[in-house]
């Protein structure tokens, strides 16, 4: 069913509307009312005539036609009855305002579970409960109780917080900046945030999706929509609980489930969702995407009349990834014989202080016109020789007739509110401060550049789930899964006395490494477990009493030890792979061995990898510098772990049942010596059926 009725409704219900203005029923009978809402507007309230001379209605039954949409206001333990009413009267639609539901306990959620229920026998779609409503600047709908409306504008805002629905309302009156749909979806108890931004997407006024999320209802479902909406229009996300602490406050809040931080971060990154840090960053960005032409590349220019504020713009864009453009010579010989004698002509083009807005109109003009920039940041400090208002009206009039992207950042606030009217209305983005200019630039590049990837899909053509391979993963024989993926593991066997190990090591070849064989230890290096670099007979006696001590110190059973040939000249990385609760497979990649922990430099993404993304994934981290060839180190050989990562992530869309997986390290030699699993460790879900998979979804193949 259409969620269309909730933006644009034929006629619109209060149940709850009062005369009390200090009352949320007020609010939303004046809304509808002061701006202008070309529908019947229905206030139903069985004491009182009219509200704000609209007639009321003492029952919904004596609503007369067309209205498809009701907004309920009444305490939670009326919704049901009245959700009923809806049903007599034939309304479809309906936004329960209303709190009391999931968000205040046990009892609360009973309640929702039971208005769902009743809602879902009516044919009745609701948004809410506790939330604020639904705003369409274009059709003039405002059902919500808040003060105020946005302009007209191109950005579509979803969010999981009433509270942030209203400060972005207040701000955008006082920051000029337009919206084309806002909702308040609350507690999310059948429209989902998946369902809306899909809706939103279609929405022929909005250019940009941004969205406030707490966590999503179904991961494999939401990247599906959210791949489809970002090829046709940039989406912008604000994800909270990111933080262990942040993630149990979403509980409280909304009984939302955060989810992995890392795996919304790669399911983002894989579905072209731009993820901001903060609210600024993210209507920021919507600006710039909404209002601005994508850059051709990473090339920038920056115009200003002051040197510190050029400097923290270029510092900021270095650490971004973005390059000072190199000025064709033509250019600078142009501005030179335009420019005052002691301004600077390359990049950063300082045009002083004492200069006007036709001196800004002809830099600006010729940095466009260069070939070999992608984009401008115009920066002006504040100066009292002209207007600022003058300066927007010429930087505003030279981007328009160039299809480059341009960024301002006239800094102050009192002295440019004229201009700031002028730039939005010519829809030329403005910042605050210098630095912001580098982010909005990138997050253009990088929308770029994921409108440009290939074919995201994983095809996987060699057929492995078969018994055999399942039968190794239950029974947690890794090595053995491992081979039958083809990931190679050094020569090993399993020793259960020290006679044994002597003979094992002597016929694999000196040197070899022992390791602890425990159920009780799984941090076998920690403990002493592990002995490096045996050389002889008499080494090897000696590890296994050392082995032996350790794990009897640590209250461990020692069941054997594992004797591998030692391997030597390679680099250490990690390569793990878990089941994550909303998107399913995924998979990690850094640094290996004991400092894992320590350095933390470790990326993840989801599965299945193509080779692209595995070289995206391996490139993200430290870990993937130093096999390129780092100092002393030798180039390592970079297509074997590349290989491993692809392997790993079809053992992770396969067998959903293993929940975890990791091989720390996987030592890889230089170049062409290939990679080997040297420990690994995993954990088998018994009662997860060995059938469940994560299917394809778009075309990223989750």
């Amino acid at each position: 069913m259409s969620l269309e009725p909730f933006f644009n409704p034929k006629g619109v219900a209060i149940i709850g509307a009062s005369q009390n203005p200090h009352k949320l029923g007020y609010g939303v009978v004046r809304n509808l009312k002061n701006y202008r809402y070309s529908g019947g507007i229905y206030p139903v309230n069985r004491t009182a005539s009219e509200i704000l001379d609209i007639p009321c209605y003492a029952t919904l039954a004596e609503v007369p036609d067309p209205v498809d949409l009701a907004i309920i206001v009444v305490p939670a333990n009326y919704v049901l009855v009245t959700l009923k009413h809806c049903g007599d009267r034939g309304i479809k639609n309906a936004v329960v305002v209303s709190g009391g539901f999931s968000e205040t306990g046990e009892e609360g959620s009973r309640r929702e579970e039971e208005m769902l229920e009743t809602a879902r026998e009516l044919n009745i779609r609701i948004i809410g409960p506790n939330c604020i409503g639904t705003i369409d600047t274009h059709n003039r709908v405002n059902t919500t109780f808040v003060t105020g409306m946005p302009e007209q504008g191109e950005i579509g805002f979803s969010s999981q917080s009433g509270a942030m629905v209203a400060a972005v309302i207040d701000w955008a009156r006082g920051a000029g900046v337009g919206f084309s749909r806002i909702v308040s979806l609350g507690n999310q108890a059948d429209v989902k945030e998946t369902e809306m931004i899909e809706s939103i997407s279609q929405d022929r006024h909005t250019k940009v999706i941004t969205a406030y999320m707490e966590g999503v209802s179904d991961g494999r479902r939401f990247m599906e929509v959210a791949e489809k909406a970002a090829r046709s229009k940039p989406f912008v996300v604000l994800k909270a609980g990111r933080g262990e602490s942040g993630a149990k406050a979403v509980v409280s809040h909304t009984g939302a489930l955060a989810g992995s931080s890392d795996a919304y971060q790669a399911a983002f990154k894989r579905c072209g969702i731009h993820q901001a840090e903060t609210t600024e960053e993210m209507f920021d960005w919507a600006r710039a995407l909404a209002w601005q032409p994508l850059p051709k590349g990473r090339r920038v220019a920056v115009l200003t009349n002051a040197g510190g504020p050029a400097i923290l713009a270029v510092d900021a864009m270095e650490k971004a990834g973005l390059e000072l453009s190199s000025l064709t010579d033509h250019t600078k010989a142009y501005l030179k014989s335009r420019m005052p004698a002691a301004a600077s002509i390359s990049n950063p083009v300082d045009v002083l202080a004492g200069s006007g807005p036709a001196t800004y109109a002809v830099a600006l003009d010729a940095l466009l016109a260069d070939e070999t920039v992608d984009a401008v940041a115009v920066i002006q400090a504040p100066q009292d020789w002209f207007l600022p208002a003058s300066l927007a009206e010429v930087v505003a009039e030279v981007a328009s007739v160039h299809n480059k992207p341009v960024i301002t950042s006239l800094m102050g606030k009192v002295s440019i509110d004229d201009a700031l009217t002028i730039l939005h209305k010519r829809h030329v983005p403005n910042v605050a401060f210098p630095e912001r200019v580098a982010s909005v630039l990138k997050t253009m590049v990088d929308r770029k550049e994921w409108l440009e990837l290939q074919d995201t899909s994983a095809p996987d053509a060699i057929p492995v789930d078969t018994k055999k391979a399942t039968q190794y993963a239950k029974d947690e024989n890794w090595g053995a899964l491992l081979q039958f993926y083809d990931i190679k593991t050094p020569e090993e066997t399993y020793c259960e006395s020290r006679e044994q190990a002597v003979a094992e090591a002597q016929n694999l070849g000196y040197p070899v490494v022992m390791k602890l064989v425990s159920p009780d230890i799984t941090h076998k290096t920690d403990i002493g477990g592990v002995r490096l670099n045996l050389q002889n007979e008499e080494d090897v006696t000696n590890a296994w009493e050392a082995i032996s001590s350790a794990a009897s110190r640590h209250n461990g059973t020692m069941s054997g030890v594992l004797v591998q040939k030692m391997l030597i000249g390679g680099q250490e990385v990690i390569v793990g792979i878990h089941q994550d609760q909303q998107f399913g497979p995924m998979i990690l990649f850094g640094s290996g061995g004991v400092d894992v922990e320590l350095f933390k430099d470790v990326k993840s993404d989801l599965c299945p990898l193509n080779e692209q993304q595995a070289d995206a994934l391996i490139d993200a981290t430290h870990a993937g510098t130093k096999l390129k060839g780092w100092r002393s180190l030798p180039t390592a050989d970079r297509n074997a772990v590349r290989d491993v990562l692809l392997q790993m992530s079809r053992i992770a869309v396969h067998h959903p049942e293993i929940t975890e997986l990791e091989i720390n390290p996987l030592y890889v030699m230089p170049d062409g010596g290939g990679a080997y699993a040297i420990d690994i460790r995993g954990s088998f879900d018994q009662k997860k059926k060995i059938s469940e998979t994560f299917t394809n979804v778009g075309s990223s193949q989750l």
